[in-house]
Order: C-alpha cells, then structure tokens, then sequence
C-alpha cells in the first residue's frame, strides 16, 4: 500500500517534502478556521439573540447545525480525500467554507443562519481530516511527532482566538461579522496551499466503500443529532426513534465492514487497545474542553460582565498552555512515552476543571484562570501523543480514514460536552433559582402584565443569560428595579452551583478515562509509526 506525494504532478517523491514546514502552516491555519467557527459562536450570540429574536432551540441548532454534519461526514470525506485528491479535497472544503460563511453574514432569519452553518459542517468536514492525512503524507516517521504536536497546539489557540477575534469585532461590527472574517482567511489558506502542499493521494485506493460511507454517516450523524436532541429538549419519539436507527446503521456498519475486502474504516485497527485508547483519550479531553469553554463563556459574560472582546482576551491562558503543553509533549514523547503523557496530560485537565467546583456566587477570575491553565496544559501534553498513535496505527492508503477517525473523536467529544455537561448546567441551574423565581411578587401580577411577568420568570429560570437580560429590563422600570440586583445575584449564586455540579461530573469522567486509557495503552509505547505487522499482532 503507497502513498505518492507528487508537488509537481509527477512521480512519488523518495526524499521528504522540502517545503513541508510551510505546508503544515497552511494546514493549521486551515484548522484554525474551522475550530474558531465553533468557539467564535459563543461571544457572537448575545447579539444574534436579540436582533435575530431567537428561542432557545433556534440557538441551539445554529450551534448543531454545524457539529451535525462535521461530525457526521468527517470519515467519510476523508476516505474520498485518499481516493480523489488530499489537498484538492483541501480545498474543496476551504471553498464550501467560505460560502457558507458568506452566507451565514448577510443571513436575516434563524433558517438562513442554520443553513449557513450547515454548509461550514460540511466543508468543515472535509477540511479538518485532509489536514491530517496531508501531514503524515509529507512527514517523516521521525518528524511526525513534532508536526502532529504543531497540529493540536493550533487546535488548543484556535478554541480561545475565535471568541478573542469575535470580541474584537463586535466592538464596533455587527455579528455578521464573525462569519464574514473567515473569508478572507479561507482563500489566503487556499491559495496557500495551491503554492506550498503538495498534491498527494493513496495510489491503490481504486475502490470506495459507498454502503459502508452511507451507513458510517447515518450512525454518526444519528448518535450526534440524539444527545443533543435529547439531553436539551427531552427524550420524545422522534428522538428515540432516531437513536434506535442510528445504533441499528452503527451495526450494520462493523457488520460490513468486517467482511468488505476495501472497507471505509478497518474496524479491527479501531479495536486495536492503542488505537482504541488513544481515541478514547482525545474524545474525552475535547467532551470536557468544550463543555468548559461552554459554561465558563457564560460566566465571563453573563455573571461577571465582562464585553465580547474582554471574555476572548481572558480565555488565552487556554491556548497558551495547550501550546506549551504540545511543545513539552514533542520533547518528552521519546523520552517518557505516550502513555505516561497521556495518562499525566488528562490528570492535568481533570484538575483544571475539578478546581470548578469550588466556586461560588462572589468568585472573580481567579479560578477561572487557574482551571484554564491546567485544562490547556492538559490537553497539549496528551492530544498530541494520542493522535500520532491513530495516525501511526493505520497505513499510509488510510490516512483519510485515520484522520477522519481521530476529527470524529473530537467532535464527537466536544457535542458530549455541550450536550451532557450542559443539560447538567441548565438542571441544576434551573432547580437552585427556582425557589427565588417562585417568591418573586411578579408571578402574582394581574391583567396583560401577568403574561409578560410569567415570560420574564420563564426566560430567567432558562438561563444565566436570560436572567441578565430580564435584570437588565427591571432596572429600566422604575416600579420594578429593586428586583434586578436581586435577580443578579440570585442567577449568580444559581449559575456557580451549576458549574460546580457539571466541573464534578466532567472531572470524575476524566479521571476515570485517564485511568482506563492508561491501562489500555501498552507500557514502554513511544509515538512512532507502527507497521501493519504491529497492528495485527
């Protein structure tokens, strides 16, 4: 099985690619765009919210809309990217980007914003796994570690630049904006890569497995769309209609591939115990990164008042120690191993999000900065080791594949995180305000006003969110504004205990994963490519 690597079109080259350092600039900065569309969202919906009108559910699907089809479509695209082309799947997917973007800044509805997001899913999809799969193309074993360490360090900055970008643009711009910015970095991106990623394809991959692609997105698509259906607007029919057939397509898909003689996703590789606990590794790391940046969003803006701009600017001691995280991980993988940074890299995260669970009404930043710091400096420890091992545990004709099995895992843990952690949130939330809710006079009031009083309760027992906004008409009212200093506090002391409850569930899941992933990884296991004679042993 061969990969050719061909920067002029010609034949594979034997040396490694001279210009592969500037290519994997190209490559992260095209992962850049595609995790900032994720993170950007959240300081760009307060705005979206009030000039767009939105309910509760149309916020939510513009989030989905996106993580939906990523998370859905990734293995798939990523096989296609093998057969057709990996840097023209590349820039496929930076064009459909784009226009999705595009689109998305000029939307006037909640459907358009939607459709918007749906179409940066997709090319999404099929950027994030070409990135990959063009890197360990052009890499050598002995570089890969470093290049792949490069790789999640932009994944860790791209998760606080896109709120820091967004705030620096809604200072004086209008949401639109953060989808009209990716524009311009998409097409330097593609131009980019036209110059310096070299065109590369798996030689041997004469055959797709269609049944096994249709079955693989029915059963990841239909696993995502039910945790969020379900966790934040309740198990109804639809939903565990949906969650059957999903696990039925999930069947059916192992079946198959099981007995295909070029099967989209060797599943075997996948029960291998490295491949298996490295996945395991970065699907919870990224549950629990995303399901904090979440709910500490939330807190920065809603609770401590911080604008757009201010909450980006405190969410980059993130990205700075998940950088330095990767760069301590490149030098200590041949040295320690992967499972010993792996294991000591998700040790890390659980403390930074355990240290959660001690705030309270009254906590300033402080820490808030210090879980930030140990989450990042987590992740860049293990999400780099993790994810040469699946790159490693696959051969170079599934790279694709690969990636597409290493971006699922991320996605597939970061809607878990919003998902799961977040139901636990708005619970929680929910039950510690309710008591002052069901004591305010204002449910008591008669005639027209008792439908706008019952809609201001209903609006400040959904969220933290809800609560400023409905705080902030009660001081307006001169017969009402003794009550928003109240309310304020009262969500406060709410919201604290809510993290504090979502912080334990994520932390005790952390530790338990470090625990059974590092009992999973093999002792002595350093982050090198791994022959298919390996694999099958």
């Amino acid at each position: 099985m061969t990969t050719a690597v061909t920067p002029a079109g010609g034949t594979a080259a034997k040396e490694p690619y001279r210009l592969r350092w500037a290519g994997l600039a190209v490559l992260c900065l095209s992962l850049l765009i595609v995790v900032m569309a994720n993170t950007s969202l959240i300081v760009a919906a307060p705005g979206m919210l009030r000039d767009l009108q939105l309910t509760s559910a149309d916020m939510q699907w513009i989030i989905d809309g996106y993580t939906v089809p990523y998370a859905a479509l990734m293995l798939l695209f990523g096989v296609l990217g093998d057969r057709y082309g990996r840097r023209s799947a590349l820039l496929a997917g930076l064009i459909a980007f784009a226009a999705g973007a595009v689109y998305g800044s000029f939307a006037d509805s909640a459907g358009d914003v939607i459709v918007a997001r749906i179409v940066m899913g997709v090319g999404a999809a099929v950027i994030m796994p070409a990135t990959l799969s063009l890197l360990v193309a052009m890499f050598p074993v002995h570089e890969r570690a470093r290049a792949i360490a490069a790789w999640a360090a932009t994944s860790g900055l791209a998760i606080a630049l896109g709120p820091l970008l967004a705030g620096w643009l809604l200072e004086s711009n209008s949401w639109g904006s953060t989808f009209l910015i990716n524009v311009p970095i998409a097409a330097l991106a593609a131009i980019a890569a036209l110059i310096l990623v070299p065109a590369s394809k798996a030689d041997d991959l004469t055959r797709t497995d269609w049944v096994g692609g249709a079955l693989s997105v029915a059963a990841l698509g239909g696993i995502v769309y039910t945790i969020i259906e379900g966790f934040h607007f309740g198990w109804g029919t639809g939903v565990i209609a949906t969650s059957i057939g999903s696990v039925v397509a999930a069947v059916l898909f192992v079946g198959w591939e099981l007995r295909h003689p070029r099967p989209l996703l060797d599943v075997r590789r996948v029960a291998d115990r490295t491949v298996g606990g490295a996945c395991m590794s970065v699907l919870l790391l990224f549950l629990v990164a995303f399901g904090a940046i979440y709910f500490v969003a939330q807190q920065f803006q809603f609770v401590l008042g911080y604008g757009p701009l201010e909450t980006g600017l405190r969410l980059l001691p993130l990205a700075a120690t998940v950088s330095l995280g990767a760069a301590l991980s490149g030098r200590l993988a041949p040295r320690l191993g992967a499972r010993i940074l792996v294991g000591a890299g998700m040790i890390a995260a659980a403390a930074g999000i355990l240290t959660l669970t001690v705030t309270d009404g009254a906590s300033g930043f402080t820490p808030f900065l210090i879980s930030l710091l140990l989450l990042g400096l987590g992740i860049g420890l293990a999400t780099p080791p993790s994810t040469d091992l699946i790159m490693g545990g696959f051969p170079d004709s599934d790279l694709g594949a690969a990636g597409g099995l290493n971006d699922t895992a991320v996605e597939f843990g970061g809607s878990l995180g919003i998902a799961v952690l977040g139901s636990i949130l708005a619970t929680t939330y929910h039950r510690e305000i309710s008591g002052f809710l069901d004591g305010l006079p204002l449910a008591n009031l008669p005639g027209p006003m008792a439908d706008q009083a019952a809609m201001a309760i209903e609006a400040a027992g959904d969220s933290v969110g809800g609560a400023a906004i409905v705080a902030e008409e009660l001081a307006a009212n001169p017969f009402a504004a003794s009550y928003a200093q109240p309310l304020l506090d009262a969500s406060s002391a709410a919201f604290a205990q809510a993290i504090s409850s979502a912080s334990l569930v994520a932390g005790i899941v952390l530790l338990v994963g470090a625990a059974a992933v590092t009992a999973l990884l093999p002792r002595g296991l350093h982050t090198r490519a791994r022959s298919e004679a390996q694999i099958g042993s």
